[in-house]
């Protein structure tokens, strides 16, 4: 007899291997969260979990094994296995996927490793921590013929999917310019003292490829916790609120302006050198977005303006809510399960509405904006090339160097 939960139903004799099997890596706030829903969706079994925080990890391990005994009858289910370093995870041969939810400074070189594995991956954003790492994992993806999904999960909420299809179909007219607004928040390098690292962490695996430092609790809070720590605010780990929350809204801009193939052609940073929002990027069309302070995305037409964030849409004028879009209108990918999407890609082998290109592309618009800030120096990009050219722009702001042994072209 099949045992009701809240958002799946299952059957006591269903096999394993009749789902597809994850591996989740990274069991923070956010691996949690991925972690439950595939737990309660009843096209996967999640086999592995791993983390390099030791109580983490074990409470991930014990949450899935507890949910699998009460789902299958079986009280003594330890059918999930539990790993401190993400290569033996991606060792075993009966994972068919990955979910990495690590801090920033590894989701690419983790991804590189998966792909090479023969994972599938959903890999949270942004993807990379550079603009060099962008390029390089699209095409490792693309070599493998791996299934990746970005966890952009906005273009699987209605309201962006409107928004995208208002604007393709000229509902406002020529889109003039855009205002991206996110929580305020530049990320700087790191300065914070070290404290003694707590036993059942492996501190220099959480560092990986990052420079050395000791361990301070901001970055890696003890144990379980249920707030999003703030090693994103360093630039050694992450991009501040430029890659955290505008890995979603310039993902959205993206995709309404149909740019998901290109990017920005200018970078202009803000008059002020101690500005921290006011950085535009314009586009080969002319339109010109700009970096402000909020949460929500304005387009500006020549025939009215649309907002959108994940609470409301909003068109002016008004009465252009209430026209119907014609038989024959443009339309955008449909998802309304991000991870959904990416389970049902994974059978037919399509790409998933948030693919790697797609992902990497929205990364690297984040990595623009930050140059902007960090150099205080405005340049032109080529999106076709991926590179600077003219007089503005410095080659090593696109990559990184990384301690040793970890590199950017595999690990």
């Amino acid at each position: 007899m099949p045992f009701i939960l809240p958002s799946s139903a299952w059957a006591a004799e269903t096999k394993a291997n009749d789902r597809i099997t994850l591996g989740i890596i990274g069991t923070g706030r956010i691996g949690r969260v991925l972690l439950r829903n595939f737990l309660h969706n009843e096209n996967t079994q999640v086999v592995a979990v791993c983390d390099v925080d030791t109580t983490r990890r074990e409470h991930e391990q014990k949450n899935a094994n507890d949910f699998y005994a009460d789902a299958t009858g079986r009280g003594d289910y330890n059918g999930v296995g539990a790993y401190s370093d993400f290569r033996d995870l991606l060792a075993r041969d009966d994972i068919d996927g990955v979910v990495i939810a690590t801090p920033d400074h590894w989701h690419a070189l983790i991804a590189i490793a998966a792909a090479e594995a023969g994972k599938d991956i959903y890999c949270e954003k942004p993807l990379c921590q550079t603009v060099n790492e962008a390029l390089t994992l699209v095409d490792l993806i693309r070599k493998h013929e791996r299934v990746f999904q970005t966890g952009s999960q906005q273009r699987s909420m209605i309201r962006f999917r409107l928004a995208c299809e208002w604007i393709r179909n000229g509902r406002i007219g020529r889109i003039q310019r855009v205002n991206v607004a996110l929580p305020p928040g530049i990320a700087t390098w790191c300065d914070l003292p070290e404290e003694n690292a707590p036993t059942g962490l492996d501190w220099n695996l959480w560092l990986g490829p990052a420079p050395e430092r000791g361990w301070n609790e901001v970055l890696s809070p003890v144990g379980v916790h249920n707030h999003f720590p703030d090693w994103r605010n360093y630039r050694e780990y992450g991009g501040g609120m430029i890659t955290d929350w505008g890995a979603h809204h310039f993902d959205i801009v993206q995709w309404a302006l149909d740019m998901d193939r290109s990017g920005p052609v200018e970078v202009i940073p803000p008059a002020e050198d101690t500005a921290i929002s006011g950085a535009r990027l314009i586009y080969r069309n002319g339109v010109e977005m700009t970096h402000t302070h909020g949460n929500g995305i304005t387009f500006f037409g020549s025939e009215g303006k649309i907002f959108v964030n994940r609470d409301i849409i909003e068109i002016s004028p008004e009465y252009k809510r209430r026209e119907q879009l014609p038989d024959d209108a443009i339309r955008v990918y449909e998802s309304n399960d991000h991870q959904q999407d990416w389970l049902d890609c994974m059978a037919s082998r399509q790409k998933p509405i948030s693919d790697v290109a797609i992902g990497a592309r929205s990364a690297i618009v984040c990595h623009l904006t930050n140059m902007a800030y960090w150099h205080r120096e405005g340049f032109a990009w080529d999106p076709d090339r991926n590179q600077f050219f003219g007089s503005g722009g410095n080659e090593e702001w696109l990559g990184t160097s990384y301690r040793s042994p970890w590199d950017a072209a595999g690990v």
